[in-house]
This record gives structure tokens, C-alpha cells and sequence, in this order.
């Protein structure tokens, strides 16, 4: 007896061929309450106390700000001159007059001078001891680094009396002879308490900050990026100014604004190098000039009631400018999150 073969269909066109509907998937919502029902009592302790900190740091922080504009408000309804250009700050005087004209243009110039002498040593810093030293000899060199660091800005400030300014004269001898023609580096003799020598000092306190920031940005690039540039035969140089320089770039600049807010507000090391006028000078050796913080530090103990509100005042501006500082590093990051390492 012969089995048939079982027929199969020609016509398929009637079968149902498409895939089953996907599930639903639940909204944030639902999973948000999940969430919370699901959380442990540790996990619900741990959420408040981070929430309430942040919210009792956005407190703080307003405090602050609203404290400092009533008080500024109430000096300068009282100044007799300009705030924003005075060049004096007499609060003695009645009525008194003032002005940060001289305190601005001074706190700006050193400020400017410590990044331009601290972050090119500090970003070479970084890449030595990320792609040329040898690891027994990066870990000494970054402890150092980070010992700096911790050291209290009095200390830098006495060094900076006691050292640094008797060996400045040569220095600023050799420039006025050969640069002195710019005006910018004319030097009139006399001890050198100025701006430049504030410049030296502040590059040196926040060249840490610097070096550890980028340090790490660093260390955070892809392997696969300097593989790459390595099989197509770049040298070292090449896959640091191909691969790791464009990929730290944002890092090493928010670390050079962190290292500027610092030099920004520095007070006590300032005071002890700077010999302080309220006068603009065009010359960088020259002494005078001043700061906000040093102001501050060397005029509160001895201030009248006016005199403090004014010192306030110039505070408030100080607050600003750092807070300026801050939102723009801030904002370079939140351009680029790859080189925190999500992507590596």
C-alpha cells in the first residue's frame, strides 16, 4: 500500500505572517511609582538626605546673595562717586566715596597672568605624567602635586614675602632692560610688590588644580583612539595632538576655570606680596594696584559701619564674577561628557 504525500497549500496569501503586537511598555510614570514602592526604607533615607542637601545648599547660596545685595545697596545709596569708576576708596568721608575701578582692573590683570603662566606647565605636567613618565615615577611626582594642593594660602603668602620677592629683582631688571620699551614691563626700581610678582604667586597655588583635573581627563581616553593612531604610524607627539589633546579639551578648560575662580578670590597671599594704591598703573612691575579679596582682608578690622557695607559691596561683585567663572565651566561640560569615561 502507497502512503500519500500530505498536500501543501500554494496559497499562503490567507496565513497571518506578521509578527505579534509588542507589549506595552510601561510610562514614566508607572515606573516612577514603581519605583517608590519598590524602595527600600535605606534607599528612601538616602534620596531625602541628598535632596535635602542640595536644597539647603540652594538656600545657603540665596542667603548669601540676598544678604550681600542689601547690604551693597545700602553703600552705595551712601557713595558719593562712582562705584564702577571711582579710583579711591575713602569710606572715612562724609559723605563717603569709593569705587572698585582699581580693584576690578587689578584682580582681572593677576588673574590673567597666573593662567597664562600656569596652564601650559600645568597641561604638560598632565601629559607627562599620563603618556611619557614611567608609572613608579608618575605616582611620586602626582603625590607632590596633590601635597600642593592642601598647602594653606598664608603659607604660600610667606613664602612669597620671604622668597620669592628678594629674588624677583633680577628678574624684573632683565626685563625692563630688554622690554622696557612696551611700558608693560618698565621697571622704577624699588621692591617688587606687584602685579606681575602676584601673577607668579597665584600660578603657582593653582597649578595643582590644574594638573590633577586634566590629569585625569587625560587618563580617561579611549585606549582604542591611541591604538588607532598608533597603527597608522603617528608618533607620541602625533597621538597626543590627534587624540588625547582633542578629546581633553573641554576637561582642561573647565579645569583652568576652576583653577581662575580660585585665583579670583585669593586673599591672604596677595596681601602679603602686594604693596596696594589705588592707582592703574601701565606697568606690571611697578608696584600698586590691588584686588578685591586683598582689599577686603586689609581694610574689614578697621572699618566703620559705612566702610563695611562698601567692602561688602565690592564683595558682591567678587561673588558675581566667581559665580560667572563657575556657570561657564559648568556649561563647557555639560557640551562634552565623553571624556568622563562613559564612553571608554
Amino acid at each position: 500500500m502507497r502512503l500519500r504525500r500530505p498536500e501543501i497549500p500554494m496559497d499562503i496569501s490567507t496565513q497571518n505572517t506578521e509578527a505579534p503586537p509588542p507589549a506595552p511598555q510601561p510610562t514614566t510614570g508607572e515606573m516612577k511609582r514603581a519605583a517608590r514602592g519598590a524602595t527600600r526604607p535605606g534607599d528612601r533615607i538616602f534620596l531625602g538626605l541628598s535632596r535635602g542637601s542640595g536644597i539647603l545648599l540652594l538656600v545657603i547660596m540665596a542667603a548669601i546673595a540676598v544678604f550681600l545685595t542689601y547690604r551693597a545697596s545700602l553703600a552705595i545709596g551712601k557713595d558719593h562717586g562712582n562705584f564702577l569708576t571711582t579710583f579711591e576708596w575713602n569710606t572715612n568721608l562724609n559723605p563717603p566715596v569709593f569705587g572698585i575701578a582699581v580693584l576690578a582692573f587689578g584682580t582681572v590683570v593677576s588673574s590673567i597672568i597666573a593662567m597664562i603662566i600656569a596652564v601650559p606647565i600645568a597641561v604638560a605636567i598632565a601629559l607627562f605624567l599620563t603618556h611619557y613618565s614611567p608609572r613608579r615615577m608618575s605616582g611620586p611626582i602626582a603625590y607632590v602635586i596633590d601635597l600642593l594642593a592642601a598647602v594653606p594660602s598664608i603659607v604660600y603668602g610667606l613664602w612669597g614675602a620671604l622668597v620669592l620677592v628678594p629674588n624677583l629683582g633680577g628678574v624684573f631688571s632683565w626685563l625692563n632692560d630688554y622690554f622696557g620699551w612696551t611700558g608693560i614691563f618698565s621697571w622704577e626700581g624699588g621692591a617688587p610688590r606687584s602685579m606681575l610678582t602676584v601673577g607668579i604667586l597665584l600660578a603657582i597655588m593653582i597649578l595643582p588644580i590644574i594638573t590633577n583635573v586634566s590629569r585625569e581627563v587625560f587618563r580617561q581616553v579611549p585606549q582604542m583612539h591611541e591604538e588607532a593612531a598608533l597603527a597608522l604610524g603617528a608618533t607620541r607627539w602625533e597621538v597626543i595632538r590627534m587624540a588625547v589633546l582633542p578629546f581633553g579639551r573641554s576637561g582642561v578648560i573647565s579645569a583652568s576655570m576652576l583653577g581662575l575662580g580660585r585665583a579670583l578670590g585669593e586673599t591672604m597671599a596677595v596681601a602679603t606680596v602686594l604693596s596696594p594704591d589705588f592707582l592703574i598703573h601701565a606697568s606690571l612691575l611697578n608696584p600698586g594696584g590691588g584686588t578685591f579679596a586683598q582689599n577686603i582682608a586689609s581694610k574689614f578690622s578697621e572699618a566703620t559701619e559705612d566702610g563695611r557695607d562698601a567692602l561688602i559691596a565690592s564683595g558682591l561683585v567678587l561673588f558675581v564674577i566667581t559665580l560667572l567663572v563657575n556657570g561657564a565651566a559648568r556649561m563647557i561640560i555639560a557640551r562634552r561628557k565623553e571624556y568622563s569615561g562613559a564612553n571608554a
